[in-house]
Protein backbone atom coordinates (compact mmCIF):
# COMPACT_ATOMS: atom_id res chain seq x y z
CA UNK A 1 0.00 0.00 0.00
CA UNK A 2 2.99 2.45 1.06
CA UNK A 3 4.67 1.90 -2.89
CA UNK A 4 1.16 2.15 -4.34
CA UNK A 5 0.43 5.57 -2.34
CA UNK A 6 4.31 6.97 -3.11
CA UNK A 7 2.98 5.84 -7.05
CA UNK A 8 0.17 8.41 -6.74
CA UNK A 9 1.99 11.34 -5.54
CA UNK A 10 4.27 10.85 -7.74
CA UNK A 11 1.90 11.11 -10.36
CA UNK A 12 0.26 13.98 -9.09
CA UNK A 13 1.38 17.07 -11.09
CA UNK A 14 3.85 19.38 -8.99
CA UNK A 15 2.19 22.35 -6.91
CA UNK A 16 2.82 25.58 -7.83
CA UNK A 17 4.21 27.58 -4.88
CA UNK A 18 2.48 30.59 -3.67
CA UNK A 19 4.88 33.11 -5.10
CA UNK A 20 3.73 32.85 -8.20
CA UNK A 21 0.28 34.31 -7.11
CA UNK A 22 -1.83 32.39 -10.29
CA UNK A 23 -5.28 32.84 -8.48
CA UNK A 24 -4.14 36.54 -8.83
CA UNK A 25 -3.60 36.33 -12.48
CA UNK A 26 -6.29 34.49 -13.04
CA UNK A 27 -8.59 37.49 -11.48
CA UNK A 28 -7.09 39.67 -12.80
CA UNK A 29 -7.77 38.06 -16.35
CA UNK A 30 -11.76 37.68 -15.32
CA UNK A 31 -12.47 40.84 -18.06
CA UNK A 32 -11.41 38.40 -20.53
CA UNK A 33 -13.63 35.84 -22.34
CA UNK A 34 -13.50 32.91 -20.39
CA UNK A 35 -11.56 30.03 -22.36
CA UNK A 36 -8.64 32.65 -22.68
CA UNK A 37 -9.26 32.92 -19.05
CA UNK A 38 -8.37 29.64 -18.70
CA UNK A 39 -6.04 28.60 -20.99
CA UNK A 40 -3.59 31.43 -19.54
CA UNK A 41 -3.68 30.34 -16.55
CA UNK A 42 -3.53 26.51 -17.30
CA UNK A 43 -0.08 27.49 -19.50
CA UNK A 44 1.15 29.74 -16.87
CA UNK A 45 0.76 26.70 -14.41
CA UNK A 46 2.29 24.37 -16.66
CA UNK A 47 5.29 26.71 -17.15
CA UNK A 48 5.79 27.19 -13.28
CA UNK A 49 5.91 23.29 -12.77
CA UNK A 50 8.55 23.67 -15.47
CA UNK A 51 10.17 25.70 -13.81
CA UNK A 52 10.21 24.05 -10.70
CA UNK A 53 11.88 21.20 -11.76
CA UNK A 54 15.25 23.29 -12.38
CA UNK A 55 14.19 24.68 -8.91
CA UNK A 56 12.64 28.13 -9.82
CA UNK A 57 10.46 28.49 -7.49
CA UNK A 58 9.18 32.16 -7.79
CA UNK A 59 8.94 34.54 -11.38
CA UNK A 60 11.54 36.74 -10.30
CA UNK A 61 13.67 34.11 -10.58
CA UNK A 62 13.45 33.59 -13.90
CA UNK A 63 15.23 35.17 -17.00
CA UNK A 64 14.60 35.64 -20.80
CA UNK A 65 16.75 32.22 -21.23
CA UNK A 66 14.57 30.37 -19.24
CA UNK A 67 11.64 31.12 -21.35
CA UNK A 68 13.33 31.03 -24.39
CA UNK A 69 14.33 27.28 -23.80
CA UNK A 70 11.01 26.67 -22.28
CA UNK A 71 9.43 27.63 -25.55
CA UNK A 72 11.75 25.42 -27.42
CA UNK A 73 11.11 22.51 -25.30
CA UNK A 74 7.24 22.59 -26.53
CA UNK A 75 8.60 22.81 -30.07
CA UNK A 76 10.29 18.79 -29.27
CA UNK A 77 6.44 17.84 -28.47
CA UNK A 78 4.90 18.29 -31.84
CA UNK A 79 2.61 21.49 -30.50
CA UNK A 80 0.60 23.15 -33.18
CA UNK A 81 2.14 26.26 -33.65
CA UNK A 82 -1.20 27.89 -32.72
CA UNK A 83 -0.71 26.73 -29.56
CA UNK A 84 2.93 27.24 -28.84
CA UNK A 85 2.15 31.35 -29.70
CA UNK A 86 -0.88 31.12 -27.34
CA UNK A 87 1.79 30.00 -24.70
CA UNK A 88 4.40 32.68 -25.49
CA UNK A 89 1.17 35.31 -25.30
CA UNK A 90 -0.11 34.23 -22.26
CA UNK A 91 3.97 34.50 -20.42
CA UNK A 92 3.89 37.79 -21.94
CA UNK A 93 0.55 38.94 -20.42
CA UNK A 94 1.46 36.95 -17.37
CA UNK A 95 5.20 39.29 -16.81
CA UNK A 96 3.62 42.35 -17.84
CA UNK A 97 1.33 41.40 -14.61
CA UNK A 98 3.44 40.38 -12.50
CA UNK A 99 5.85 43.65 -13.34
CA UNK A 100 2.40 45.67 -12.19
CA UNK A 101 2.12 43.86 -9.54
CA UNK A 102 6.01 44.22 -7.87
CA UNK A 103 6.59 40.60 -8.14
CA UNK A 104 9.64 40.77 -10.90
CA UNK A 105 12.19 43.71 -11.01
CA UNK A 106 11.76 43.74 -14.86
CA UNK A 107 9.75 41.78 -17.63
CA UNK A 108 11.89 38.81 -19.54
CA UNK A 109 8.75 38.18 -21.97
CA UNK A 110 8.62 41.36 -22.91
CA UNK A 111 9.57 40.81 -26.80
CA UNK A 112 8.84 37.05 -26.89
CA UNK A 113 7.91 35.80 -29.30
CA UNK A 114 7.22 32.02 -30.45
CA UNK A 115 9.60 29.94 -32.51
CA UNK A 116 8.81 30.47 -35.96
CA UNK A 117 8.34 27.73 -38.45
CA UNK A 118 6.23 26.55 -41.20
CA UNK A 119 2.30 26.25 -39.83
CA UNK A 120 -0.10 23.43 -40.81
CA UNK A 121 -2.57 25.10 -43.14
CA UNK A 122 -6.22 24.83 -41.76
CA UNK A 123 -8.09 22.07 -43.09
CA UNK A 124 -11.11 22.93 -45.75
CA UNK A 125 -13.98 20.97 -46.32
CA UNK A 126 -14.82 19.75 -49.85
CA UNK A 127 -18.04 20.10 -51.51
CA UNK A 128 -19.17 16.63 -51.17
CA UNK A 129 -18.72 16.60 -47.36
CA UNK A 130 -20.14 19.90 -46.94
CA UNK A 131 -23.10 17.97 -48.40
CA UNK A 132 -22.77 14.88 -46.61
CA UNK A 133 -22.84 16.78 -43.50
CA UNK A 134 -25.26 19.52 -44.37
CA UNK A 135 -27.87 17.81 -46.62
CA UNK A 136 -29.03 15.12 -43.60
CA UNK A 137 -32.94 15.19 -42.82
CA UNK A 138 -34.55 15.77 -39.31
CA UNK A 139 -37.83 16.20 -37.53
CA UNK A 140 -36.54 16.10 -33.63
CA UNK A 141 -35.34 19.18 -31.41
CA UNK A 142 -31.81 17.93 -31.00
CA UNK A 143 -32.12 17.19 -35.34
CA UNK A 144 -33.53 20.36 -36.00
CA UNK A 145 -30.89 22.08 -33.44
CA UNK A 146 -27.71 20.47 -35.19
CA UNK A 147 -28.70 20.90 -38.21
CA UNK A 148 -29.63 25.05 -38.36
CA UNK A 149 -26.15 25.32 -36.10
CA UNK A 150 -24.01 23.35 -38.44
CA UNK A 151 -25.66 25.83 -41.40
CA UNK A 152 -24.86 28.48 -39.60
CA UNK A 153 -21.57 27.65 -38.81
CA UNK A 154 -20.72 27.25 -42.55
CA UNK A 155 -23.46 30.18 -43.88
CA UNK A 156 -21.48 33.05 -41.80
CA UNK A 157 -18.15 31.64 -41.10
CA UNK A 158 -18.92 32.20 -37.28
CA UNK A 159 -16.60 31.14 -34.59
CA UNK A 160 -17.89 28.29 -32.06
CA UNK A 161 -18.47 30.77 -29.06
CA UNK A 162 -20.26 33.33 -31.46
CA UNK A 163 -22.33 30.51 -32.19
CA UNK A 164 -22.98 29.39 -28.90
CA UNK A 165 -23.54 32.69 -27.74
CA UNK A 166 -25.98 34.09 -30.02
CA UNK A 167 -28.72 35.61 -28.99
CA UNK A 168 -32.65 35.74 -30.33
CA UNK A 169 -32.43 39.58 -30.60
CA UNK A 170 -29.25 38.76 -33.51
CA UNK A 171 -31.10 36.62 -35.34
CA UNK A 172 -32.89 39.16 -38.54
CA UNK A 173 -34.77 36.29 -40.55
CA UNK A 174 -36.48 38.66 -42.74
CA UNK A 175 -33.23 40.52 -43.38
CA UNK A 176 -31.20 37.27 -43.46
CA UNK A 177 -28.51 38.63 -41.24
CA UNK A 178 -27.76 37.60 -37.56
CA UNK A 179 -25.51 39.88 -35.25
CA UNK A 180 -23.21 38.20 -32.75
CA UNK A 181 -20.24 39.89 -30.28
CA UNK A 182 -16.92 38.27 -31.24
CA UNK A 183 -13.17 38.45 -30.06
CA UNK A 184 -13.25 41.73 -28.02
CA UNK A 185 -16.58 42.49 -27.26
CA UNK A 186 -16.76 43.40 -31.16
CA UNK A 187 -20.38 43.40 -32.65
CA UNK A 188 -20.87 42.04 -36.00
CA UNK A 189 -23.49 41.56 -38.10
CA UNK A 190 -22.77 38.71 -41.29
CA UNK A 191 -25.19 37.87 -43.87
CA UNK A 192 -26.68 34.44 -43.98
CA UNK A 193 -28.09 32.43 -47.30
CA UNK A 194 -31.85 31.18 -47.85
CA UNK A 195 -31.11 27.62 -46.94
CA UNK A 196 -29.20 28.66 -43.46
CA UNK A 197 -32.38 31.22 -42.65
CA UNK A 198 -34.50 28.02 -43.07
CA UNK A 199 -33.05 25.94 -41.06
CA UNK A 200 -32.39 28.35 -38.35
CA UNK A 201 -36.35 29.52 -38.54
CA UNK A 202 -36.82 25.65 -38.42
CA UNK A 203 -35.20 25.17 -35.82
CA UNK A 204 -36.71 28.25 -33.44
CA UNK A 205 -40.35 27.58 -34.12
CA UNK A 206 -40.38 24.11 -33.98
CA UNK A 207 -37.52 22.32 -31.96
CA UNK A 208 -36.61 25.15 -29.78
CA UNK A 209 -39.69 25.47 -27.82
CA UNK A 210 -39.37 21.84 -26.94
CA UNK A 211 -36.00 22.19 -25.08
CA UNK A 212 -35.38 24.29 -21.98
CA UNK A 213 -33.14 26.97 -21.22
CA UNK A 214 -32.32 30.54 -21.02
CA UNK A 215 -35.02 32.21 -22.96
CA UNK A 216 -32.85 34.42 -25.10
CA UNK A 217 -30.47 31.78 -26.35
CA UNK A 218 -30.66 30.67 -29.94
CA UNK A 219 -29.15 27.36 -29.09
CA UNK A 220 -29.32 25.41 -26.40
CA UNK A 221 -28.41 21.68 -25.04
CA UNK A 222 -30.42 18.88 -23.16
CA UNK A 223 -29.26 19.93 -19.67
CA UNK A 224 -31.00 23.01 -20.22
CA UNK A 225 -28.41 25.18 -20.63
CA UNK A 226 -26.54 27.25 -23.53
CA UNK A 227 -24.61 25.05 -26.58
CA UNK A 228 -21.93 24.71 -25.94
CA UNK A 229 -18.28 24.06 -27.93
CA UNK A 230 -18.18 20.24 -26.54
CA UNK A 231 -21.14 19.88 -27.52
CA UNK A 232 -20.66 21.19 -31.05
CA UNK A 233 -17.91 19.14 -31.42
CA UNK A 234 -19.73 16.24 -30.04
CA UNK A 235 -22.53 16.88 -32.92
CA UNK A 236 -19.15 17.00 -35.70
CA UNK A 237 -18.23 14.02 -34.18
CA UNK A 238 -21.95 12.28 -35.02
CA UNK A 239 -22.77 13.68 -38.37
CA UNK A 240 -19.24 14.41 -40.25
CA UNK A 241 -18.00 11.69 -42.44
CA UNK A 242 -14.69 12.39 -41.34
CA UNK A 243 -12.62 14.20 -37.98
CA UNK A 244 -13.71 17.74 -38.68
CA UNK A 245 -13.21 20.28 -36.00
CA UNK A 246 -15.90 23.11 -35.46
CA UNK A 247 -13.82 25.49 -36.98
CA UNK A 248 -13.21 23.98 -39.68
CA UNK A 249 -16.52 25.19 -41.11
CA UNK A 250 -15.13 28.64 -40.31
CA UNK A 251 -12.04 28.24 -42.53
CA UNK A 252 -13.95 26.08 -45.44
CA UNK A 253 -16.45 29.38 -45.50
CA UNK A 254 -13.70 31.61 -46.23
CA UNK A 255 -11.95 29.50 -48.43
CA UNK A 256 -14.56 29.48 -50.54
CA UNK A 257 -15.38 33.04 -50.85
CA UNK A 258 -12.12 33.44 -51.82
CA UNK A 259 -11.85 30.96 -54.49
CA UNK A 260 -15.71 32.54 -55.69
CA UNK A 261 -13.92 35.37 -56.30
CA UNK A 262 -14.35 37.58 -53.19
CA UNK A 263 -12.29 40.49 -52.23
CA UNK A 264 -9.76 39.86 -49.10
CA UNK A 265 -10.91 42.79 -46.92
CA UNK A 266 -14.98 41.79 -47.63
CA UNK A 267 -13.92 37.82 -45.95
CA UNK A 268 -11.80 40.08 -43.23
CA UNK A 269 -14.91 41.92 -42.36
CA UNK A 270 -17.49 39.04 -42.34
CA UNK A 271 -14.67 36.89 -40.39
CA UNK A 272 -14.32 39.37 -37.52
CA UNK A 273 -10.64 40.11 -38.30
CA UNK A 274 -8.82 42.83 -36.70
CA UNK A 275 -5.74 42.37 -38.96
CA UNK A 276 -5.97 41.76 -42.81
CA UNK A 277 -2.46 39.41 -41.69
CA UNK A 278 -4.39 36.97 -40.51
CA UNK A 279 -7.21 36.89 -43.14
CA UNK A 280 -4.20 36.26 -45.43
CA UNK A 281 -3.87 32.51 -44.22
CA UNK A 282 -6.95 31.76 -46.56
CA UNK A 283 -5.51 32.81 -49.36
CA UNK A 284 -2.51 30.32 -48.86
CA UNK A 285 -4.91 27.89 -48.37
CA UNK A 286 -7.11 28.32 -52.08
CA UNK A 287 -3.27 28.41 -54.04
CA UNK A 288 -2.61 24.98 -52.59
CA UNK A 289 -6.21 23.98 -53.62
CA UNK A 290 -5.58 25.90 -57.20
CA UNK A 291 -2.53 24.02 -57.23
CA UNK A 292 -4.31 20.19 -56.55
CA UNK A 293 -7.55 21.53 -59.36
CA UNK A 294 -4.39 22.24 -62.30
CA UNK A 295 -2.79 18.99 -61.62
CA UNK A 296 -5.70 17.03 -61.18
CA UNK A 297 -6.63 17.92 -64.48
CA UNK A 298 -4.50 19.58 -67.22
CA UNK A 299 -3.77 17.32 -69.68
CA UNK A 300 -0.24 17.55 -69.44
CA UNK A 301 0.13 18.75 -65.61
Amino acid sequence: MAHNAEDQARALPAAVPAAWHLPGFGDWLSGRAEATRRAYVGDLTSFAQWMGRSDVTAPAAVDRLHLRRYLASLGTRQLARATVARKAAALRCYFAWALREGLVPADPARTLRAPTGKGRLPRVLSGGEIGTLLDGAGTSATELRDQAALELLYAAGLRVSELCGLDRRGVDLAGRTVTVLGKGGKERRVPIHDRAAAALEEWLRVGRPEMPGPHEAVFVNRRGSRLGPRDVRRILDRLAAAPTHPHALRHTFATHLLDGGADLRVVQELLGHASLATTQIYTHVSKVRLRAVYEGTHPRA
